[in-house]
């Protein structure tokens, strides 16, 4: 049955495309390297991390974690980046999760080590990444998820730009139970 409406990207769009480094205001936006497996190890080895992120890792993991980013990209499936300072030391990680190429939508997924939190480095991250799914990919829409009880990450989305939308009831589960989930989003006109 053919489609009334046309694709937003077609499929390979961001296949065609070499992953590049953004810039955002002192940080850096870079492919992951396979020497960043111990950054990995130890942000998923972080109480605050795994509570939102719901995953631990262990060597071979995080390595496998960061060696797995060059085919997520080739296959359309997730993009992501290292979060950088000047100095090249990674802060955090940022990536387009659940990439619909065809709808021109995905959520974005971010993180910050504890010793870079309370700098804004995930707005700026946010924002830089943000500029580049809509100005150069063609995206339409980005989401942010976080449980309603993850205050942090919902000062990060409002600072970036998203905008509030509403609450997923019961929508995540994390160690705790069920989560509801709110929901910001950002679109290419806004």
């Amino acid at each position: 049955m053919p489609a009334l409406v046309a694709d937003v990207l077609k499929p390979g769009s961001l296949a065609a495309l070499t992953q590049p480094t953004l810039t955002a205001e002192g940080l850096t936006l870079r492919p992951w390297r396979l020497a960043d497996q111990p950054v990995v190890l130890a942000a998923y080895a972080d109480p605050a991390i795994q509570r939102w992120h719901c995953r631990a890792m262990d060597e071979d993991e995080a390595a496998a974690w960061v060696a797995a980013w060059p085919e997520r990209w080739s296959t359309e499936t997730r993009a992501g980046w290292a979060v950088t300072t000047d100095g090249d030391e990674v802060a955090g990680q940022i990536s387009l999760r659940s990439l619909q190429l065809v709808d021109g939508q995905a959520e974005v997924s971010y993180w910050v080590l504890p010793a870079f939190r309370g700098r804004r480095i995930a707005p700026r991250a946010l924002g830089a990444l943000a500029g580049w799914a809509f100005g150069t990919l063609g995206l339409h829409r980005l989401e942010v998820r976080h449980s309603v009880e993850n205050t942090a990450s919902c000062r990060v989305a409002t600072a970036a730009g998203f905008a509030a939308e509403g609450v997923q009831r019961k929508a995540l589960r994390h160690l705790d139970g069920w989560h509801d989930m709110h929901v910001h989003a950002r679109l290419d006109t806004d």
